[in-house]
């Protein structure tokens, strides 16, 4: 067991997945950062005031990274790893929206034992490559709550020094246990083999989720109730785009516990905007965020 008798409770949001030490190499220039759903997600739903806890895995030496999160104010249910996973992502300063991302380690996968018997309002499950996350432990994360989806760690696979993308094997009855679910435009394309964002929402809701969120670089558009919303970026500068994906997913979840699908997928937008403009995870105000969207 890797959490402690009083790990009991209830959290706004639980987040499972491997905790990253990236490297982001902008025109050859290198630096470490920590990475992953864990780390920039549960930072900005503390900053909303959810109360969040993390399950993560990572070696022993990588351990003092968590204290950030811990800060913050996050729970942290952590498992020593043989190694801590990790994405070199290569950008060119003239086009930060595209990237070459290449695998540095992996920490293996989790099992049911590692998660703590929280309640969940929302369970979200924001592995970072495929075989973090087995369809039987998506399961058993169901029996704590609804569970929030980010499909990236199940289709980006590691293939030797390079990431690659497959259709997940699974899809069909992994997909039949989530309530939310989260692509990207490449991810949404490779699933649906539509280019256009509002179709393959649709064609991915056919599968069970009840709502679905794909990220491109002009915003978000999501398909709820049958009805698809859209709501654009609209940064200044994308210093701060490593991230992105985690925040939008995260904020939006965290803004729909208490308000309507089109509130939730606006502030995301807002947010995802702001955090895009600064490197590292948003950390409010919320306050700024919700003036922009009262004016909108």
């Amino acid at each position: 067991m890797t959490y402690h008798k009083n790990a009991a409770g209830a959290v706004d949001v639980l987040i499972v997945g491997h905790f990253a030490k990236d490297q982001v190499i902008v025109d050859g220039v290198a630096e470490t950062s920590s990475g992953g759903s864990v780390y920039f997600g549960s930072i900005a739903l503390q900053h909303m005031g959810r109360r969040t806890a993390i399950v993560t895995r990572l070696h022993p030496d990588d351990f003092p990274r968590l204290e950030e999160v811990k800060r913050e104010g996050v729970r942290v249910f952590a498992a020593p790893a043989a190694a801590t996973s990790g994405i070199a992502n290569f950008y060119n300063s003239q086009d930060m929206e595209r990237r070459v991302c290449r695998p540095l380690g992996f920490a293996g996968p989790f099992s049911a034992d590692e998660i703590p018997p929280l309640r969940a309002r929302v369970v979200f499950a924001g592995p970072i490559i495929a075989g973090e996350i087995d369809l039987n432990l998506l399961k058993h994360l169901t029996t704590l709550g609804p569970v929030a989806l980010d499909i990236q760690g199940f289709v980006r696979v590691r293939e030797g020094e390079e990431l690659v993308f497959h259709r997940w094997d699974n899809l069909e009855e992994g997909l039949a246990q989530v309530t939310y679910l989260k692509a990207d435009r490449a991810e949404a394309e490779l699933l649906t083999g539509e280019s256009d964002l509002a179709l393959a929402a649709r064609h991915l809701a056919d599968y069970g989720p009840d709502e679905v969120l794909i990220t491109d670089s002009n915003g978000v558009t999501v398909r709820a109730d049958g009805t698809v919303i859209k709501a654009p970026f609209t940064s200044r500068s994308l210093h701060g785009r490593t991230g992105r994906g985690d925040t939008c997913f995260a904020t939006y979840l965290g803004r729909r516990l208490e308000a309507t699908p089109d509130e939730a997928c606006r502030l995301a937008a807002i947010i995802t905007s702001l955090k895009q403009e600064h490197p590292g995870p948003w950390r409010g105000p919320l306050a700024e965020a919700e003036d922009i969207l009262s004016r909108t």
